[in-house]
């Protein structure tokens, strides 16, 4: 069975493509499909048993009493899942050095066991500070498979430019990194 505690994914520590994906490669206003999602009563009540214990994640029946009316993800298991798909789909081959910040996360409908999460990355800004990286946003969201906006964020990362010779691409200090 599925366990959250042991990376089941496709990119592995062995599997890292080349990152040949830069800052100034990306295109501001390009949507970018990060694929889909199944989630199952059993996934979410087990990641939920170690990161989310509230009743209406892990135990249905009485999920069945709140107002949800039956078992939903976490809010923080919807965001993993994202999390998952953008870094298979997405940051795999982008030159990230770490990410900067998640921010205006919105959790808008319910998820439920059964649901299909599809999600997307907007690129909203590229701003190179002239030391080599740059800041990069990106506007993310899931759906379901009724259409409706499921999770919606924003999503700050520190990017690596296109290398000069001769340029230390190392980070400083680390300055504003999680």
């Amino acid at each position: 069975g599925w366990d959250p505690m042991i990376p089941t994914h496709r990119t592995t520590a062995d599997s890292w493509p080349k990152r040949d994906i830069y800052a100034d490669n990306l295109e501001v206003g390009r949507a970018i499909s990060i694929g889909s999602v199944s989630v199952s009563a059993d996934e979410i009540i087990r990641f939920a048993s170690i990161w989310d214990p509230l009743y209406l994640h892990v135990n249905g029946d009485r999920a069945q009493e709140s107002y949800f009316g039956g078992l939903i993800a976490s809010g923080l298991h919807t965001l993993a899942m994202f999390q998952r798909l953008a870094v298979d789909a997405v940051y795999v081959r982008w030159a990230v050095i770490a990410g900067k910040g998640l921010n205006k996360v919105r959790c808008d409908t319910p998820v439920r066991p059964g649901d299909v999460l599809t999600g997307s990355l907007v690129i909203d800004s590229v701003r190179p500070d002239g030391r080599g990286r740059a800041d990069v946003v990106a506007r993310g969201e899931f759906v379901n498979q009724h259409g409706q906006h499921v999770l919606e964020l924003e999503v700050e990362s520190v990017v690596l430019t296109t290398p000069v010779a001769g340029q230390d691409d190392s980070v400083p200090g680390g300055e504003l990194l999680c």
